[in-house]
Formats: C-alpha cells, sequence, structure tokens
C-alpha cells in the first residue's frame, strides 16, 4: 500500500494546517491512527469575557491494504466540547454554540489507488474547500467570506462546499494538475416557522429583478437536494499553486399560499497560494469568489447574490514566532439592497495574531479582530452583534 498517497488523501480531506496522528496499531495489512486537537481559550467580544471550546475534535483514521495496488481507508472525525456551551457566535456557529460533548464533523469511507485515484463517500470536506482553504488558518476569527460555512455560519453541510454531508467524491493527480469532483446525494427538506417573522426569501415587491426567489409569505417548506461541485489545482513550483472551482445547487419552496418557485445556488472562483502554513519564512494566499442565493445574512435571510475575498499573510521566524495577518469581504451589493428595503450587507473585518509554535504540536496563541463591516438598515443592531471586535488568547494541543 502507498502510505504516502493515503496520507496525502487524508491531509487534503480533513483539511486542517498540518494532519498529525499517532499510530496506534499496525500489521501486514491494517493500520490504525488517532489524532485531533484540544484548542482551549479566553475570548472577549459582544461585551463578554468567557471560557470557549477552539473547535476541539478527535479522529480516528484506518487504512487496510488490498489486492491489484487498491487500499481503502476510513475516517472518522468528532467535535468535542470539554468546556461547556457557550451563547457567544463569533466564527462558526455549529462549532461555538455546540451543547453536545460529542458532535459529528467528518465521517467517510474511501478506496484509494496510485494510477486510478480516490473515491470516498460520506460527510467530507467539499470540493471547493481546495480553492479557498488556504486562507483559512485563523485558529479563533476564520475566514467567513468564501462560502464555506454557508447558512448563517454553519459547517457548509447543505450545499456540499464545507462538510457536506452524503457526499461522493473522486480525486486524482496528473503530474502537477489535481482535481476533484462530488456530487451530494440527498433529500433534504425542512420548515420554516410562520410565527418567528423571519422570512429567509427577499419579499416578493423587493425582489431583484431577475430572481424567482420573492414570496407572498413565509415560505412552509424547502428542498435541498443534490449538489455538484468541481475543484482545479495546479502546482506552478513547489512554493507556488493556482486553484480553480464551481459548486452548484438548487433548492425549491413552497409558499404559505401553496403556490412553489425554485432557485440556483451556485458559486464559483479561484485562489492563489505562495508557500506552507506551517513552514520557516513567508506564506501568502488569497481567493475570490461569485455567488448567488448561496449564503444568508446574520438574521437568516438569504442573499440574492455577493462577492467575497479572503486573503491571509504570515511569516514563521527562526525562533518559531509566527505572525499574521487576515482580511475579510463579503458584500451583497445592490440587489440585497432592492431586496430588502434598503438594508445594506457588506461583511468586513481583519484579524492579526501572534502563534508561538512550543513544538509542532503545542501552540500559544493571541488573536485580534476588528470589524469594518456596514449594515446600514431596519435590522443594523440585530446584524452587527456577532461581528463585534474581539481579542482571545488560548492553546491548541495536538494529540
Amino acid at each position: 500500500m502507498n502510505k504516502t498517497l493515503i496520507a496525502s488523501v487524508l491531509a487534503g480531506l480533513l483539511a486542517v494546517p498540518s494532519v498529525q496522528a499517532i499510530e496506534i496499531y499496525k500489521d501486514q495489512k491494517n493500520a490504525v491512527s488517532i489524532g485531533g486537537f484540544v484548542d482551549a481559550r479566553v475570548i472577549n467580544t459582544q461585551g463578554e469575557t468567557e471560557v470557549v471550546n477552539g473547535a476541539s475534535r478527535i479522529n480516528f483514521g484506518f487504512e487496510r491494504e488490498l489486492t491489484h495496488g487498491w487500499s481503502a481507508f476510513v475516517m472518522l472525525e468528532w467535535g468535542v466540547n470539554p468546556f461547556g456551551n457557550s451563547d457567544i457566535v463569533y466564527s462558526s456557529k455549529f462549532e461555538s454554540v455546540q451543547d453536545d460533548f460529542f458532535y459529528n464533523r467528518l465521517g467517510y469511507a474511501g478506496l484509494s489507488h496510485d494510477k486510478y485515484g480516490t473515491l470516498t463517500i460520506g460527510k467530507q470536506w467539499g470540493a471547493w474547500y481546495d480553492v479557498v482553504y488556504n486562507t483559512n488558518y485563523g485558529f479563533v476569527w476564520d475566514g467567513n467570506a468564501a462560502g464555506v460555512y454557508t447558512y448563517n455560519k454553519d459547517d457548509g453541510a447543505i450545499n456540499g462546499t464545507g462538510r457536506g454531508d452524503k457526499t461522493v467524491q473522486y480525486r486524482n493527480s496528473f503530474g502537477d494538475f489535481s482535481f476533484a469532483i462530488q456530487t451530494q446525494l440527498k433529500h433534504d427538506d425542512f420548515l420554516m416557522d410562520e410565527s418567528s417573522g423571519t422570512n429567509p426569501f427577499p419579499p416578493r415587491d423587493h425582489a431583484p429583478v431577475t430572481g424567482t426567489a420573492a414570496t407572498a409569505g413565509t415560505a412552509t417548506k424547502v428542498e435541498f437536494n443534490n449538489t455538484y461541485g468541481i475543484a482545479l489545482t495546479y502546482a506552478v513550483s513547489k512554493d507556488l499553486s493556482l486553484m480553480a472551482g464551481y459548486n452548484y445547487g438548487e433548492f425549491e419552496a413552497t409558499r404559505a399560499d401553496g403556490s412553489t418557485f425554485s432557485e440556483s445556488d451556485y458559486i464559483y472562483g479561484a485562489g492563489i497560494t505562495w508557500g506552507g502554513w506551517d513552514n520557516q519564512g513567508l506564506y501568502a494566499a488569497a481567493n475570490v469568489n461569485k455567488n448567488e442565493f448561496h449564503d444568508t445574512d446574520n438574521l437568516g435571510r438569504l442573499i440574492p447574490e455577493s462577492y467575497g475575498v479572503e486573503t491571509l499573510v504570515s511569516y514563521r521566524f527562526d525562533n518559531d514566532i509566527r505572525t499574521f495577518v487576515s482580511y475579510n469581504l463579503l458584500n451583497a451589493g445592490d440587489a440585497y439592497e432592492q431586496a430588502y428595503g434598503g438594508d445594506v450587507f457588506k461583511r468586513q473585518f481583519v484579524v492579526m495574531g501572534v502563534h508561538y509554535i512550543w513544538d509542532a504540536n503545542t501552540v500559544l496563541y493571541v488573536e485580534g479582530r476588528k470589524d469594518f463591516s456596514d449594515f446600514k438598515g431596519a435590522e443594523e443592531a440585530a446584524m452587527e452583534l456577532s461581528e463585534d471586535d474581539g481579542i482571545a488568547i488560548g492553546i491548541r494541543y495536538t494529540l
């Protein structure tokens, strides 16, 4: 079995800065490893100071050598919340408000071959993440403009751009060129609570001329089924990589009066990376995307169209101090203003941080966030709450 190939596949699918695991069992045919980290932090934001969980997790990897050059593998990963619940939503809502001690992050099985590539089935990082992962390395305030954690800062499970549910994915590489293609084979539906007063679809009389997601009343049922994605990566040199990708889905909704409508959810974009996040010296990355009906604002209302930009620059010194600065912009533009009676949605913030990499598995850090967002309109106060300035200190202990 080609252990290097399997390791690279798992690294890509786990999509973390450095995949390190402890091999706890190995024989002539099978291997079992355990990995993950515990991240404990103290954060001050939104007028509160709390001890919070930093997306701690544990995972188990299983590998098995088969015949004719094939290998099988399984990855199971759970989020772990050892510090109790928090009401502060400062990054991914999916991670920060979990009540459960354990919750599902990843779970998939796959087959791999040096020539024929890798096929995986289950809950896994989407192909789209190949395009934009490069700016998502901040520990506390990660990227939030690249269309990954969609639907009010969730985990991207519904449309497959984050940790997609029920995903079938194929990966392969030819020289310096690699690609991933995927589909989600699922049938999701959920009901809207008419009594809540929050309608995720633009009102009919304010809807953009080009859009069909307009309602006379609150949509009572929404169906979001199969999605499709593709990502391409070209390694120009050992330091420079270029990425591009596209993701598409379609949802159907039933209005309170019984009529129905459908709309396309799509995102496309490109990314560029220089260096390696864990390497000494300079690391720089950027990505840009354009999307329609792909994400929601901070109240859960669909954004008719927007563009996003993320950048990150870091430098790791010889004394193992790493500094970084990142910038995020998600601008909903004129279509959003027209759809929601003049409301503005422009998420914009800068994050700066200093990490002390004590060793490969232990990092002490301090990170701060400065917000420059613009949410002018009737819902400004509610929209600003989760986009506040903040500062955090913490420790990340990798298994």
